[in-house]
Protein backbone atom coordinates (compact mmCIF):
# COMPACT_ATOMS: atom_id res chain seq x y z
CA UNK A 1 0.00 0.00 0.00
CA UNK A 2 2.70 2.59 0.84
CA UNK A 3 4.43 1.87 -2.48
CA UNK A 4 1.15 2.21 -4.39
CA UNK A 5 0.35 5.47 -2.61
CA UNK A 6 3.82 6.75 -3.42
CA UNK A 7 3.35 5.93 -7.11
CA UNK A 8 -0.02 7.72 -7.13
CA UNK A 9 1.51 10.80 -5.50
CA UNK A 10 4.37 10.75 -8.01
CA UNK A 11 1.89 10.51 -10.90
CA UNK A 12 -0.16 13.38 -9.48
CA UNK A 13 2.99 15.50 -9.17
CA UNK A 14 3.85 14.82 -12.81
CA UNK A 15 0.32 15.84 -13.88
CA UNK A 16 0.50 19.06 -11.88
CA UNK A 17 3.94 19.82 -13.31
CA UNK A 18 2.77 19.27 -16.88
CA UNK A 19 -0.34 21.39 -16.30
CA UNK A 20 1.85 24.13 -14.86
CA UNK A 21 4.23 24.02 -17.83
CA UNK A 22 1.33 24.01 -20.28
CA UNK A 23 -0.32 27.00 -18.66
CA UNK A 24 2.73 29.07 -17.79
CA UNK A 25 5.15 28.26 -20.62
CA UNK A 26 4.09 25.96 -23.47
CA UNK A 27 0.80 27.71 -24.22
CA UNK A 28 2.10 31.27 -23.84
CA UNK A 29 5.23 30.61 -25.91
CA UNK A 30 3.10 29.11 -28.68
CA UNK A 31 0.89 32.19 -28.86
CA UNK A 32 3.90 34.49 -28.57
CA UNK A 33 5.36 32.71 -31.60
CA UNK A 34 2.10 33.16 -33.54
CA UNK A 35 2.03 36.83 -32.55
CA UNK A 36 5.65 37.33 -33.62
CA UNK A 37 4.93 35.77 -37.02
CA UNK A 38 1.90 38.01 -37.59
CA UNK A 39 3.72 41.16 -36.42
CA UNK A 40 6.75 40.43 -38.60
CA UNK A 41 4.52 39.77 -41.60
CA UNK A 42 2.68 43.05 -41.04
CA UNK A 43 5.90 45.03 -40.91
CA UNK A 44 7.77 43.47 -43.84
CA UNK A 45 4.82 42.92 -46.20
CA UNK A 46 2.83 46.07 -45.49
CA UNK A 47 4.64 48.84 -43.62
CA UNK A 48 8.38 48.66 -44.38
CA UNK A 49 8.09 48.81 -48.20
CA UNK A 50 6.21 52.12 -47.89
CA UNK A 51 8.34 53.56 -45.04
CA UNK A 52 5.39 53.56 -42.68
CA UNK A 53 6.79 53.31 -39.17
CA UNK A 54 5.74 51.55 -36.02
CA UNK A 55 6.23 53.33 -32.70
CA UNK A 56 8.78 52.82 -29.94
CA UNK A 57 12.02 50.88 -30.34
CA UNK A 58 10.73 49.10 -33.44
CA UNK A 59 10.05 52.48 -35.05
CA UNK A 60 13.55 53.70 -34.21
CA UNK A 61 14.95 50.45 -35.62
CA UNK A 62 12.98 50.99 -38.84
CA UNK A 63 14.43 54.52 -39.21
CA UNK A 64 18.00 53.32 -38.62
CA UNK A 65 17.47 50.38 -40.99
CA UNK A 66 16.19 52.68 -43.75
CA UNK A 67 19.19 55.00 -43.34
CA UNK A 68 21.95 52.41 -42.90
CA UNK A 69 20.64 49.25 -44.56
CA UNK A 70 21.25 47.19 -41.41
CA UNK A 71 18.84 44.28 -40.81
CA UNK A 72 15.69 45.38 -38.99
CA UNK A 73 15.58 42.23 -36.85
CA UNK A 74 19.11 42.70 -35.53
CA UNK A 75 18.50 46.37 -34.74
CA UNK A 76 15.31 45.55 -32.85
CA UNK A 77 17.14 43.17 -30.52
CA UNK A 78 20.22 45.39 -30.04
CA UNK A 79 18.24 48.56 -29.25
CA UNK A 80 15.98 46.67 -26.84
CA UNK A 81 18.82 45.22 -24.73
CA UNK A 82 19.05 48.16 -22.25
CA UNK A 83 15.29 48.12 -21.77
CA UNK A 84 15.33 44.37 -21.16
CA UNK A 85 17.88 44.81 -18.39
CA UNK A 86 15.62 47.40 -16.76
CA UNK A 87 12.63 45.12 -17.33
CA UNK A 88 14.33 42.23 -15.58
CA UNK A 89 14.88 44.31 -12.47
CA UNK A 90 11.31 45.58 -12.60
CA UNK A 91 9.26 42.62 -13.82
CA UNK A 92 11.39 39.56 -13.11
CA UNK A 93 12.93 36.57 -14.86
CA UNK A 94 9.75 35.18 -16.42
CA UNK A 95 9.07 38.45 -18.20
CA UNK A 96 12.66 38.64 -19.43
CA UNK A 97 12.61 35.09 -20.84
CA UNK A 98 9.32 35.61 -22.68
CA UNK A 99 10.39 39.04 -23.96
CA UNK A 100 13.71 37.73 -25.29
CA UNK A 101 11.94 34.77 -26.89
CA UNK A 102 9.40 37.11 -28.53
CA UNK A 103 12.14 39.35 -29.92
CA UNK A 104 14.15 36.41 -31.26
CA UNK A 105 11.09 34.96 -33.01
CA UNK A 106 10.18 38.41 -34.30
CA UNK A 107 13.69 38.95 -35.69
CA UNK A 108 13.80 35.51 -37.31
CA UNK A 109 10.52 36.02 -39.14
CA UNK A 110 11.46 39.55 -40.17
CA UNK A 111 14.30 37.90 -42.06
CA UNK A 112 11.97 35.25 -43.48
CA UNK A 113 9.52 37.82 -44.86
CA UNK A 114 12.15 40.39 -45.90
CA UNK A 115 12.55 39.26 -49.52
CA UNK A 116 8.88 38.55 -50.16
CA UNK A 117 6.87 40.85 -52.41
CA UNK A 118 4.57 43.43 -50.76
CA UNK A 119 0.95 42.31 -50.50
CA UNK A 120 -0.52 45.48 -52.01
CA UNK A 121 0.54 48.77 -53.59
CA UNK A 122 -2.41 50.75 -52.22
CA UNK A 123 -1.21 52.87 -49.31
CA UNK A 124 -4.60 53.08 -47.60
CA UNK A 125 -4.80 49.28 -47.58
CA UNK A 126 -1.25 49.15 -46.25
CA UNK A 127 -2.16 51.45 -43.35
CA UNK A 128 -5.40 49.68 -42.45
CA UNK A 129 -4.45 46.04 -42.84
CA UNK A 130 -0.86 46.57 -41.75
CA UNK A 131 -2.08 48.30 -38.60
CA UNK A 132 -4.68 45.62 -37.88
CA UNK A 133 -2.27 42.72 -38.37
CA UNK A 134 0.45 44.43 -36.33
CA UNK A 135 -2.07 45.05 -33.55
CA UNK A 136 -3.17 41.41 -33.56
CA UNK A 137 0.43 40.18 -33.41
CA UNK A 138 1.60 42.55 -30.69
CA UNK A 139 -1.63 42.02 -28.75
CA UNK A 140 -1.08 38.25 -28.68
CA UNK A 141 2.47 38.75 -27.44
CA UNK A 142 1.43 41.15 -24.69
CA UNK A 143 -1.53 39.02 -23.64
CA UNK A 144 0.76 36.04 -23.01
CA UNK A 145 3.47 37.88 -21.12
CA UNK A 146 5.90 38.85 -23.87
CA UNK A 147 7.07 42.20 -25.17
CA UNK A 148 8.53 43.64 -28.38
CA UNK A 149 9.07 47.23 -27.33
CA UNK A 150 11.21 48.41 -24.43
CA UNK A 151 9.73 51.92 -24.37
CA UNK A 152 6.70 50.55 -22.52
CA UNK A 153 9.00 49.46 -19.68
CA UNK A 154 10.49 52.95 -19.46
CA UNK A 155 6.99 54.42 -19.56
CA UNK A 156 5.94 52.19 -16.66
CA UNK A 157 8.87 53.40 -14.55
CA UNK A 158 8.32 57.05 -15.48
CA UNK A 159 4.59 56.90 -14.74
CA UNK A 160 5.35 56.13 -11.08
CA UNK A 161 7.42 59.32 -10.78
CA UNK A 162 5.24 61.63 -12.87
CA UNK A 163 1.58 62.49 -13.20
CA UNK A 164 1.39 61.01 -16.70
CA UNK A 165 0.00 57.57 -17.54
CA UNK A 166 1.91 54.84 -19.39
CA UNK A 167 -0.17 55.46 -22.53
CA UNK A 168 0.53 59.20 -22.47
CA UNK A 169 4.28 58.67 -22.10
CA UNK A 170 4.38 56.12 -24.93
CA UNK A 171 2.38 58.51 -27.13
CA UNK A 172 4.87 61.29 -26.35
CA UNK A 173 7.79 59.06 -27.40
CA UNK A 174 6.00 58.08 -30.59
CA UNK A 175 5.18 61.66 -31.55
CA UNK A 176 8.90 62.43 -31.39
CA UNK A 177 9.66 59.36 -33.54
CA UNK A 178 7.02 60.30 -36.11
CA UNK A 179 8.28 63.88 -36.14
CA UNK A 180 11.77 62.64 -37.00
CA UNK A 181 10.26 60.37 -39.66
CA UNK A 182 8.41 63.33 -41.16
CA UNK A 183 11.64 65.33 -41.32
CA UNK A 184 13.61 62.45 -42.91
CA UNK A 185 11.06 60.81 -45.19
CA UNK A 186 8.39 63.47 -45.71
CA UNK A 187 5.30 64.60 -43.77
CA UNK A 188 3.01 62.12 -45.52
CA UNK A 189 5.08 59.21 -44.09
CA UNK A 190 4.66 60.64 -40.60
CA UNK A 191 0.89 61.07 -41.06
CA UNK A 192 0.49 57.53 -42.41
CA UNK A 193 2.58 56.21 -39.52
CA UNK A 194 0.49 58.09 -36.96
CA UNK A 195 -2.72 56.72 -38.45
CA UNK A 196 -1.27 53.20 -38.39
CA UNK A 197 -0.30 53.71 -34.74
CA UNK A 198 -3.87 54.59 -33.72
CA UNK A 199 -5.27 51.55 -35.56
CA UNK A 200 -2.65 49.27 -34.04
CA UNK A 201 -3.25 50.61 -30.52
CA UNK A 202 -6.97 49.94 -30.73
CA UNK A 203 -6.48 46.39 -32.02
CA UNK A 204 -3.86 45.71 -29.33
CA UNK A 205 -6.38 46.67 -26.65
CA UNK A 206 -9.03 44.40 -28.15
CA UNK A 207 -6.69 41.42 -28.47
CA UNK A 208 -4.92 41.89 -25.14
CA UNK A 209 -8.11 42.31 -23.16
CA UNK A 210 -10.18 39.96 -25.34
CA UNK A 211 -13.88 40.01 -26.05
CA UNK A 212 -14.37 38.88 -22.45
CA UNK A 213 -13.27 42.25 -21.12
CA UNK A 214 -15.36 43.11 -18.09
CA UNK A 215 -18.02 45.79 -18.05
CA UNK A 216 -19.64 47.02 -14.85
CA UNK A 217 -23.32 47.89 -15.10
CA UNK A 218 -25.25 50.04 -12.62
CA UNK A 219 -29.03 50.20 -13.04
CA UNK A 220 -31.38 52.55 -11.19
CA UNK A 221 -34.94 51.34 -11.51
CA UNK A 222 -38.33 50.85 -9.88
CA UNK A 223 -38.44 47.22 -11.05
CA UNK A 224 -35.29 45.78 -9.52
CA UNK A 225 -36.57 42.24 -8.93
CA UNK A 226 -37.88 41.78 -12.49
CA UNK A 227 -34.68 43.11 -14.04
CA UNK A 228 -32.42 41.05 -11.77
CA UNK A 229 -34.38 37.88 -12.60
CA UNK A 230 -34.20 38.63 -16.33
CA UNK A 231 -30.44 39.24 -16.18
CA UNK A 232 -29.88 35.97 -14.33
CA UNK A 233 -32.19 33.99 -16.61
CA UNK A 234 -30.83 35.31 -19.91
CA UNK A 235 -27.18 36.00 -19.07
CA UNK A 236 -26.49 33.88 -16.00
CA UNK A 237 -25.22 36.94 -14.10
CA UNK A 238 -26.17 37.75 -10.54
CA UNK A 239 -26.85 41.28 -9.34
CA UNK A 240 -26.08 43.06 -6.10
CA UNK A 241 -28.95 45.21 -4.81
CA UNK A 242 -28.58 48.58 -3.10
CA UNK A 243 -31.21 51.03 -1.96
CA UNK A 244 -31.26 54.55 -3.38
CA UNK A 245 -33.37 57.68 -3.16
CA UNK A 246 -34.28 60.13 -5.91
CA UNK A 247 -33.26 63.66 -4.96
CA UNK A 248 -35.99 65.24 -7.09
CA UNK A 249 -38.82 62.71 -6.76
CA UNK A 250 -37.86 61.89 -3.16
CA UNK A 251 -38.91 58.31 -3.91
CA UNK A 252 -37.11 55.06 -3.18
CA UNK A 253 -35.11 53.49 -5.99
CA UNK A 254 -33.48 50.09 -6.44
CA UNK A 255 -29.86 50.21 -7.55
CA UNK A 256 -28.52 47.04 -9.20
CA UNK A 257 -24.85 46.36 -9.82
CA UNK A 258 -23.46 43.53 -11.94
CA UNK A 259 -20.42 42.68 -14.05
CA UNK A 260 -20.81 41.39 -17.60
CA UNK A 261 -18.60 40.93 -20.65
CA UNK A 262 -18.36 43.18 -23.69
CA UNK A 263 -20.36 40.82 -25.88
CA UNK A 264 -23.25 40.82 -23.38
CA UNK A 265 -23.77 44.58 -23.50
CA UNK A 266 -26.45 44.52 -26.27
CA UNK A 267 -28.36 41.79 -24.42
CA UNK A 268 -28.50 43.71 -21.14
CA UNK A 269 -29.61 46.86 -22.96
CA UNK A 270 -32.51 44.92 -24.43
CA UNK A 271 -33.40 43.51 -21.01
CA UNK A 272 -33.55 47.01 -19.51
CA UNK A 273 -35.59 48.42 -22.40
CA UNK A 274 -38.10 45.56 -22.19
CA UNK A 275 -38.45 45.65 -18.39
CA UNK A 276 -38.38 49.35 -17.57
CA UNK A 277 -38.09 52.07 -20.19
CA UNK A 278 -37.65 54.68 -17.44
CA UNK A 279 -34.65 52.88 -15.90
CA UNK A 280 -31.30 54.66 -15.78
CA UNK A 281 -28.21 52.58 -16.60
CA UNK A 282 -24.47 53.29 -16.80
CA UNK A 283 -21.88 50.95 -18.32
CA UNK A 284 -18.19 51.29 -17.44
CA UNK A 285 -14.99 49.45 -18.30
CA UNK A 286 -13.52 47.13 -15.68
CA UNK A 287 -9.73 46.96 -15.72
CA UNK A 288 -9.49 43.84 -13.54
CA UNK A 289 -11.78 41.32 -11.83
CA UNK A 290 -10.50 39.58 -8.71
CA UNK A 291 -12.39 36.43 -7.71
CA UNK A 292 -14.50 33.86 -9.50
CA UNK A 293 -16.89 35.65 -11.81
CA UNK A 294 -18.19 32.52 -13.54
CA UNK A 295 -21.20 32.37 -15.79
CA UNK A 296 -23.89 30.26 -14.16
CA UNK A 297 -26.46 28.02 -15.73
CA UNK A 298 -29.80 29.57 -16.44
CA UNK A 299 -32.26 29.48 -13.59
CA UNK A 300 -36.07 29.65 -13.58
CA UNK A 301 -37.31 33.18 -13.99
CA UNK A 302 -39.40 33.12 -10.82
CA UNK A 303 -36.33 32.74 -8.60
CA UNK A 304 -35.11 36.16 -7.55
CA UNK A 305 -31.37 36.80 -7.66
CA UNK A 306 -31.39 40.14 -5.89
CA UNK A 307 -28.86 40.87 -3.19
CA UNK A 308 -26.70 37.88 -4.07
CA UNK A 309 -22.91 38.39 -4.14
CA UNK A 310 -21.11 38.55 -7.45
CA UNK A 311 -19.87 35.14 -8.56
Amino acid sequence: MPAQRKRQQHKKTEQITFAYLLKQWIGPLFFITVGAVIAAFALEEFLVPFTILDGGVVGVSMIVSQLTGLPLGVLTIVLNVPFMIVGYKRLGRRFLIKAIYAMIMFSIFLGVFEDMKAVTEQEILVVVFGGVLLGVGVGLILRHGGCLDGTEIVAMLMSHKTEFSVGQIVLFFNIIIYGVAGFLFGPDRALYSLLTYFITSKIIDMVENGMEQGKSVMIITDHGKDIADAIYTQLGRTCTQMEGKGMVSNGKKTVLYCVITRVEVPAIKKIINDADVSAFMTISDVSEIVGNHIKKKKAPAHKSRLAEPQK
